[in-house]
């Protein structure tokens, strides 16, 4: 769904980010899961950079998504994501046993994925040269190399974690973005593939191109 300045769904998102973040930042997760789901929604800017006191109100750290859906109002992409994906069922199946899989795999996404791969991207990029970084890598690398064999053991040949594309799906794709530019999906082919379907869907591009077109490419000057 294109973005829809009449829609009652607000996603509290920022105006401009350095260029390593751009199309990472996690509203793209938001407007994923909505494109997914055939929701329309609109979008408010901020300022990464000055950020205004009242958003602290509807996101505690000052992060963004901030989401707003009448008298909802929520924070925490992985929360956001859930919510949408109860009232789909593109993204929840609604059988049972099926919906209760898919529901495992958004919170091994979130806990035991990303978290490992949050880590990578400090020791790789904002801690690179400091020694304890250099030290740490190694074992990282084993260590985030055991965790995708487990996972690619987990998706087997199937396309998809589950029988079809679910949350699950998007935020474990999601999460594995961290790894672009690396070599670590290498020795996982089954996995790396996996990735790419995830990624080619309509949504996922549908969800980062509108992202890129409302960055500012230049950070604002601000009186």
């Amino acid at each position: 769904m294109p973005v829809d300045p009449e829609s009652p769904i607000e996603i509290v998102t920022f105006d401009w980010v350095p260029d390593f973040a751009r199309g990472h930042v996690r509203d793209f997760r938001v407007r994923w899961a909505l494109e997914e789901a055939g929701i329309g929604y609109r979008t408010r800017p901020i300022s990464a950079v000055r950020r205004p006191a009242g958003h602290f109100a509807d996101q505690p750290f000052g992060q963004v998504p901030a989401y707003r859906d009448g008298a909802v109002r929520m924070f925490e992409s992985g929360a956001i994501v859930l919510h949408i994906a109860e009232r789909s069922e593109a993204l929840l199946p609604q059988d049972e046993a099926a919906r209760a899989r898919a529901l495992c795999w958004m919170f091994a996404a979130l806990n035991s994925i990303e978290p490992m791969l949050f880590e990578w991207g400090n020791v790789n990029l904002f801690a690179r040269d400091e020694e304890w970084a250099k030290l740490r890598r190694p074992s990282l690398v084993a260590a985030i190399d055991k965790r995708l064999g487990h996972l690619a053991d987990a998706l087997g040949d199937r396309d998809y974690l589950e029988a079809r594309f679910t949350a699950g799906d998007l935020l474990m794709a999601s999460a594995l973005r961290a790894l672009e530019g690396s070599t670590l999906l290498d020795g996982h082919p089954t996995l790396a593939a996996y990735q790419r379907r995830c990624l080619a869907r309509p949504g996922f591009l549908a969800a980062i191109g509108a992202q890129l077109a409302e960055l500012k490419t230049e950070m604002p000057h601000y009186a």
